[in-house]
């Protein structure tokens, strides 16, 4: 499963603030069988504040304890989207225990931690793909 980034995510499958619903369900559940299923989950950019409300076997959350990136938010503030987007990305994978990894804004950084891999920003897209395709190879 392969996430890219933009801020759509965010409303499409991270958050339905019409129905003040907390995740998209079926989102959160096909990324937590995916990974259960032992194969990889990749988001970049703004995906993965998608990770916000998946858990891991036993309900901790899914990046409680993990190295993980994601759209930082000094990017949103630096292209006025602090308080348009429905959450900050790094914000929120910190608040459920992430253990957050960002390069300059806009510059490329991929952290894998087990079977989730996370890209910081459109820059950081090619790099989680390779690492991606290379886990299905190999896995």
């Amino acid at each position: 499963m392969f996430h890219p980034g933009g801020q759509g995510p965010l409303w499409d499958l991270a958050e339905d603030l019409a129905k003040d619903l907390a995740e998209d369900s079926a989102s959160v559940r096909l990324i937590e069988a995916t990974l259960g299923a032992g194969k990889p989950v990749t988001l970049v950019c703004h995906a993965p504040g998608m990770l916000r409300h998946a858990r891991a076997p036993g309900g901790k959350p899914l990046v409680a304890g993990r190295d993980v990136t994601g759209f930082t938010d000094t990017g949103a503030a630096a292209v006025g989207l602090t308080g348009v987007v429905p959450v900050l990305v790094e914000d929120a994978l910190k608040r459920n225990g992430g253990r957050f990894t960002k390069a300059g804004d806009w510059e490329p950084c991929v952290v894998a931690d087990g079977l989730p891999i996370t890209g910081q920003n459109p820059a950081s897209s090619g790099p989680p793909a390779e690492r991606h395709l290379a886990r299905l190879a190999h896995g």
